[in-house]
């Protein structure tokens, strides 16, 4: 693409590809955070009763996104961040929406508090302006670093043969850390180097999405795919709408009510992870950093997602980090491509055939491409970071930041949180384990402290 467009084109988020060059830079965006999206669904089905709610809740978060990410990129007057963002089911989540399902707590009360929840940071983002001053260049670059970070464990676990799963026994690729996984995962790393450094135009930016199919095609002669899921492609409709869970909502239960207060202190939290990841885009696309507006519309975008999909049953949506570090990749900020990722999203929804088939991808393959995402998050907060420059002051704030947001985040038992849900604590409080588990909270929230109470070098 960079022989066909301007860099000014390409930082342009206004900028609209060829439909050639836009389809599979879109669907590229769709395959770096699918296995995510679909992910949360099927632990949430899991605690709120079992398989039977899998294929609805999995329909509903794939339109869910689709639909969440629209509002990003077209917009809906002052909503909207019209970048490249794409919304998909938060992780940040799963913690205590799984707690509160073990504890008695309905599906019913779920979406309702995601109602508020999703209500409560529109209100957020409209004063995000004014607090602004609190989040400059160096806090979020701490946030982007902390996510990038957070992210590259997913991303070797992939490359193992396993993703986020509650049952890696079921849902693991065979022989977890085999030389067959690993070999696939390094395989995709280097189709997708050759592709981008080798290549001109859409073949180098969109080589991600080439190394994936690749990847994909390459693993099927050697039974990497998955027996059960190429079955479940065969069996799979071609067109069916999700369950059906309109205005089934609870506010005002004992559970709904507990929830409901989680949920506004998670609009906080996502808030933060939001301004992070709306930041990484700007500066990995553009070498900016985010306008007043866009962060305003992002925010406002990212509660009025969470709120709209509450009522067909969707679970809360965030934007999706996964995808700062394809922007940083391609350097295409093009919002019109994330839009033409979120019409596919929404086609995978209502097309559950195409939805099994890009499910049926072998963890490996995504993992060789998703450590090569996660690391370009990476690297974009070292850039903010380095925008600030590296007196004293800056060192010790980054360094503190980040040794507590990484550290508590790799001994979560210390929140009393397991990897997929509570575990005995009478040391912390229920409602402080989002806090807590979160290393992106931990180091954003000290460094925006650090960096309003620390002196200036002299």
């Amino acid at each position: 693409m960079a022989d066909q467009s301007s860099k000014a084109d390409l930082q342009n988020p206004d900028y609209t590809p060829p439909l050639s060059q836009a389809i599979p830079l879109g669907i590229q965006h769709v395959l770096a955070m699918f296995a995510g999206n679909v992910t949360v669904p099927l632990l949430i089905a899991f605690a709120a009763g079992g398989p039977q709610l899998i294929s609805p809740l999995v329909q509903i978060a794939l339109v869910a996104a689709g639909v969440a990410t629209l509002i990003q990129t077209i917009g809906i007057g002052p909503i909207g961040a019209r970048l490249p963002v794409v919304q998909g089911t938060s992780f940040a989540y799963v913690g205590i929406l799984i707690g509160a399902l073990k504890s008695g707590a309905t599906l019913a009360a779920v979406f309702g508090a995601s109602l508020i929840g999703g209500l409560f940071q529109m209100i957020l983002g409209f004063f995000i302006p004014q607090i602004r001053k609190y989040i400059p260049p160096l806090v979020s670059g701490v946030v982007v670093l902390t996510i990038g970070f957070t992210l590259l464990p997913v991303g070797i676990k992939y490359s193992a043969g396993c993703g986020a799963f509650p049952n890696p026994a079921s849902w693991c690729q065979g022989g977890f850390g085999s030389l067959s996984n690993w070999g696939m995962a390094l395989f995709v790393i280097i189709v997708t180097l050759l592709m981008r450094t080798q290549m001109k135009g859409i073949w180098s930016a969109a080589s991600i999405f080439f190394g994936l199919v690749v990847g994909y095609v390459v693993a099927i002669p050697f039974g990497m795919v998955n027996a059960g899921k190429i079955a479940a492609i065969g069996k799979a409709d071609w067109f069916g709408m999700p369950g059906q869970y309109l205005f089934t909502l609870d506010f005002t239960s004992p559970a709904a009510i507990s929830l409901i207060g989680l949920m506004i202190i998670m609009a906080f939290i996502t808030t933060i992870e939001t301004v992070g990841d709306i930041s990484g885009i700007t500066m990995g696309g553009a070498d900016r950093e985010p306008t007043d507006a866009e962060l305003k519309g992002g925010i406002m975008a990212d509660g009025l997602g969470s709120a709209v999909v509450s009522l067909f049953g969707g679970l809360p949506n965030t934007s999706y980090s996964q995808n700062v570090g394809l922007v940083s990749y391609t350097k295409v900020m093009s919002r019109h491509v994330v839009t033409i990722g979120a019409i596919f999203l929404i086609l995978a929804g209502l097309v559950p055939k195409l939805g099994a088939l890009v499910a049926a991808m072998p963890s490996p393959v995504l993992g060789g491409a998703s450590v090569v995402m996660f690391g370009m998050i990476a690297a974009a907060g070292m850039k903010l970071v380095g925008q600030s420059g590296f007196s004293a002051k800056n060192m010790v704030i980054v360094a503190i930041s980040l040794g507590l947001g990484l550290g508590i985040w790799q001994v979560n038992q210390l929140a009393g949180l397991a990897k997929y849900g509570p575990i005995p604590s009478a040391n912390f409080a229920d409602w402080t384990i989002p806090l807590l588990v979160s290393g992106i909270v931990v180091s954003g929230l000290t460094a925006a402290i650090l960096n309003l109470v620390m002196p200036d070098d002299d």
